[in-house]
């Protein structure tokens, strides 16, 4: 797929997200508005140039439980994922598929092919702060079943019930993912 085209894509993903409430509509906005400037999606170099840049998350549910990983870098829980490659010009469903086998040896079972939710948000941790632009998918998971992990880039991997998620040291956005997976029936 060529470029123009695997961008006219991700603004047509973005552009149908249903936004859970203001803060969402207006992170779909800035998204929006980033994308039609014609400014570079991908990053080039880490871990911030260009300062603002695509990223694909994708949350591993079993009925009431969360995959989440105390990634090393961020410092803190977060859902699987990375950053969208540039060499080819990735869809971040792309993205999804490479992440999941990369980080857990799994093969991405998507509940839904689009991405549920969207965030726009500065990052914390080791590296130096940029803004990304996440996509949120959602896989099926089962946690019976045997992971893979990447021990370079997480300290742990857990399954975390609904009510029980570590919400002090996660995601900002991570309440209103869950927010949205209840409202769309999913969790």
């Amino acid at each position: 797929m060529k470029a123009s085209d695997v961008r006219n894509q991700i603004r047509l993903d973005i552009e149908g997200v249903q936004p859970l409430d203001n803060l969402e509509e207006a992170h779909q906005k800035d998204a929006l508005t980033w994308i039609d400037s014609g400014a570079e999606l991908y990053r080039l170099e880490e871990p911030a140039t260009p300062p603002k840049h695509l990223i694909a998350y994708f949350a591993v549910i079993d009925n009431q439980h969360l995959l989440l990983v105390d990634h090393i870098k961020a410092e803190m829980w977060l859902p699987t994922g990375g950053h969208v490659d540039v060499d080819v010009d990735e869809h971040p469903i792309m993205t999804v598929t490479r992440e999941a086998k990369e980080e857990l040896g799994l093969a991405a079972v998507f509940l839904y092919t689009h991405p549920v939710f969207l965030s726009v948000s500065k990052t914390v941790g080791k590296t130096p702060g940029h803004i990304d632009v996440s996509l949120w998918y959602v896989l099926a998971g089962d946690r019976q079943q045997a992971l893979e992990t990447d021990d370079s880039e997480f300290n742990s991997v857990r399954w975390f019930r609904r009510d029980q998620l570590p919400l002090r040291r996660t995601d900002p956005h991570l309440h209103r993912f869950g927010q949205k997976l209840a409202h769309l029936s999913i969790w």
